[in-house]
């Protein structure tokens, strides 16, 4: 199918590796200019030249900024220009009690989960409208609605992300732009990855083995896996094309089937 996203122009935040990474190259895929966003100029330096690589003919570039500083992210701002496509990736998190969660903690991640979306959605979201076309992306969690007792931290910023996605859909009445939300399940992206490596060697075990022992043992799970980070890119990469016309407000699952509830 033909996503008709061709010449569109996209800003994926936190893309140089995880799903943000496998979201851009999807773009890229369909014909849209992308610019991607890591922590330091290196890291954004390797991951344009990997998508370049898969993408000859693709138009890449990036932007360093570590979302958890307030001045970085006014930095790009200034340098990014406009954008018909907003995805909204970037994050922590940690498995974490919720006692040993101090105030620093708790601000980092509201700076890094939900505030770095309503900077970037309130940079761009006036151009979207005034041009008559946009897309804005939440990528949240099914753990901002069934929130985790060992990251309540993170569960609360999700939470925060999927009503922002909510109340900024209501701005775009009548319009052609739109913002929806990712419920993203439970994904074997780089971080994900490289924590479950570490526990596995600490526990003597293979990381493979461990893997499918956590995924297992995810009782509600009806896919019972990790899901890959292509599978979350393939709903958003649906939700930034003019393809998803009727589709806004809407907090959609790729969940694996995690969340219970019909709702």
């Amino acid at each position: 199918m033909d996503l008709q996203a061709t010449g569109k122009r996209a800003f994926v935040s936190g893309s140089t590796q995880g799903i943000g990474y496998a979201i851009a190259e999807a773009l890229l895929g369909e014909g849209v200019d992308v610019v991607i966003n890591g922590r330091t100029e290196a890291r954004v330096r390797e991951a344009v030249a990997r998508l370049r690589l898969g993408h000859p003919e693709a138009v890449v570039s990036g932007l360093a900024a570590d979302f958890a500083d307030p001045s970085q992210v006014q930095a790009i701002l200034g340098a990014l220009g406009d954008v018909d496509i907003l995805v909204n990736n970037v994050g922590l998190f940690e498995v974490t009690p919720f006692d040993a969660i101090v105030d620093d903690d708790w601000q980092r991640y509201l700076e890094v989960n939900l505030m770095s979306a309503v900077r970037l959605s309130r940079h761009v979201l006036p151009g979207m409208l005034n041009r008559g076309w946009g897309r804005v992306i939440m990528v949240a969690s099914e753990s901002g609605v069934n929130v985790p007792a060992d990251m309540v931290h993170y569960g609360v910023t999700k939470a925060g992300l999927i009503a922002l996605g909510n109340g900024l859909a209501k701005l775009t009445r009548g319009t052609e732009v739109t913002v929806n939300t990712i419920l993203g399940g439970p994904t074997y992206s780089d971080g994900v990855a490289a924590a479950v490596e570490q526990i596995a060697t600490a526990q003597g075990m293979a990381a493979d083995d461990l893997k499918g022992a956590i995924a297992a043992g995810n009782q509600t799970s009806l896919v019972q896996r990790f899901l890959e980070p292509g599978e979350i890119a393939n709903l958003a990469l649906y939700l930034a094309s003019p393809r998803s016309s009727a589709t806004n407000g809407a907090a959609l699952r790729a969940d694996g089937g995690v969340l219970t509830t019909m709702f």
